[in-house]
C-alpha cells in the first residue's frame, strides 16, 4: 500500500502564519517586525491578534505573500528563536 503524496504549494501564494507566545507588551510588534524582514509587504491589514482566555498568551496570524520554501524555512527559524514565542504554525 503506497502513501499518497502531499499536495505541493504553488508559489507565490497567500500563506497564513500563526505565532503563539507570551502576551508581553511588545510581543505583537516584535513578531510583525520579524516577519517583515522576510515579507516586507506585510501591513496591518494582514495581521490579526487574539488573546488567550486568561490574557497570558497571544495568537497572532499574519498572511504573507510566500515566495518559496526557503523564505518560509528561514522565517520560521527566526520566529522560533524569539524568547517569547511558544509555537509557530
Amino acid at each position: 500500500m503506497s502513501v499518497p503524496e502531499m499536495p505541493r504549494i504553488e508559489f507565490p501564494c497567500a500563506y497564513p502564519i500563526k505565532v503563539m507566545g507570551l502576551a508581553t507588551p511588545d510581543f505583537e510588534v516584535e513578531v510583525v517586525s520579524l516577519v517583515k524582514r522576510h515579507a516586507p509587504e506585510v501591513g496591518s491589514e494582514h495581521v490579526s491578534v487574539r488573546p488567550s482566555s486568561n490574557g497570558n498568551y497571544l495568537a497572532i496570524t499574519i498572511v504573507i505573500e510566500a515566495t518559496g520554501v526557503e523564505q518560509l524555512t528561514v522565517m520560521f527559524a527566526d520566529l522560533k528563536a524569539h524568547a517569547s514565542v511558544k509555537m509557530v504554525l
